[in-house]
This record gives structure tokens, C-alpha cells and sequence, in this order.
């Protein structure tokens, strides 16, 4: 498979406001120097030119995958989530399950890998729900957000860092929890808003998203 980048930085379309007539001259890069390298990032030091023409010393974290995430909606109305400790914040933090997918991986089948791994269960169904630049200022992640239904429960196999416990709420209580900020991680609450927009607009079968929204 080629790179996954690729094909997630191919198809961008143009907003409906935006023919692209009007933009100011792009950033250019003069070069760069890894400043560090692991198996999950590396920060980049660049030589910029901003498109104001002012020089500027440019540091980037990159990925070295595609960040890759799933809400799984049962018939029910219900959703799992997972909640885990998360390192960086020193937090614990329910999400969706979630994860990396290698570059040369469909990404699809990374989010099929950590549905299994963190959730123990396979889909029958998936439905792409958006593409998202994390936090493009400073880093050029990618993310895919996937929806999925029709489950058969599998062996859960977390990573060897991870402890996770497993939950079902009412979709209407993950909406809850967001809007009071018990739930905080993005993909989760992006994937989140983005399902409640796709049971409102038709976009999912009636009678999931009649599940779905009965608890909103």
C-alpha cells in the first residue's frame, strides 16, 4: 500500500466560500535537522520563510503514524467507550478506542486493530465519519474517525503499558459528558459531534440513529 499520508492530503476539497483566487504566497522551508527521532515521532528544525517574507526558526512534531480512532454505536442506542491513564497529562480520560496505524498501513485496519485490541469487539460495519489536522501549528498529525456497528465480541489485548476499562453508555450521556467536560480528548469529542450530526442529517440507518438520539 503506499503511503497513507498521501492519500489523506489528496482529495481535500475546497470550501464552498473559498476557490482558492485569494491566498497569500505559501511557507517555504529552507531546509531542516531532526532534532529527535523515536519509533513514534520526530521533531524537525526548519529554516521558514513565513508569507509575510520574516524568517522564523520552525520546529514540527511528527508522527510516525496515522492517528486512528472509532466510536462504536450499538442498536441500543448505546456507545463504548474506554478510559485509560494517560501519560502526558498525568489524567485518566475516557475516549473512544483509539490509536497508530504505520504509514504503510490502511489506516482502516489500524482502527480495526485497536477496536479489537482496547474494546474486544469487530465490526461488521464501518463508516468513515471525517479527516482532522491536529493541532497544525506545531505538528502535522492526521487523523481518520471511523463510526462502526454490528458487533461480535473478540479477546481485548491492550498494549503492555495500558490497563483499560471498557464501558457502555447511553449516547446521549457521552454528548453530557463532554459538554461538561468530563470527557475532554479531541478525537473522541469530534467523532462524538460528528455521529450526533450524521443521526440528525439522515446519514446513518433510521434505526440506529433513532437509538441514538432517544437519550438526547
Amino acid at each position: 500500500m503506499t503511503d497513507s499520508r498521501k492519500m489523506f492530503d489528496a482529495d481535500r476539497p475546497l470550501a464552498p466560500w473559498d476557490d482558492g483566487s485569494d491566498r497569500p504566497p505559501p511557507w517555504t522551508d529552507a531546509g531542516h535537522t531532526v532534532f529527535f527521532e523515536s519509533p513514534w515521532m520526530r521533531l524537525t528544525r526548519h529554516d521558514a520563510t513565513a508569507p509575510t517574507g520574516h524568517k522564523a526558526d520552525y520546529m514540527v512534531m511528527r508522527p510516525q503514524n496515522m492517528s486512528v480512532g472509532v466510536l462504536p454505536l450499538h442498536a441500543d442506542g448505546t456507545v463504548t467507550l474506554v478510559g485509560q491513564q494517560r501519560f502526558a497529562l498525568m489524567n485518566w480520560s475516557w475516549e473512544m478506542p483509539e490509536g497508530g496505524a504505520p504509514f504503510g498501513e490502511d489506516p482502516l485496519e489500524g482502527a480495526k486493530r485497536e477496536l479489537a485490541e482496547e474494546a474486544g469487539l469487530q465490526a461488521a460495519v464501518w463508516r468513515e465519519a471525517y479527516k482532522a489536522e491536529m493541532t497544525n501549528s506545531i505538528t502535522d498529525e492526521r487523523a481518520m474517525a471511523w463510526l462502526a456497528w454490528d458487533f461480535t465480541e473478540v479477546p481485548i489485548a491492550p498494549d503492555e503499558t495500558e490497563i483499560i476499562r471498557v464501558t457502555r453508555v447511553p449516547f446521549g450521556q457521552l454528548l453530557e459528558a463532554i459538554r461538561t467536560g468530563a470527557i475532554r480528548d479531541m478525537f473522541t469529542l469530534a467523532t462524538a459531534l460528528r455521529a450526533y450530526h450524521m443521526a440528525r442529517e439522515g446519514e446513518l440507518p433510521a434505526e440506529l440513529a433513532e437509538a441514538m438520539l432517544a437519550s438526547v
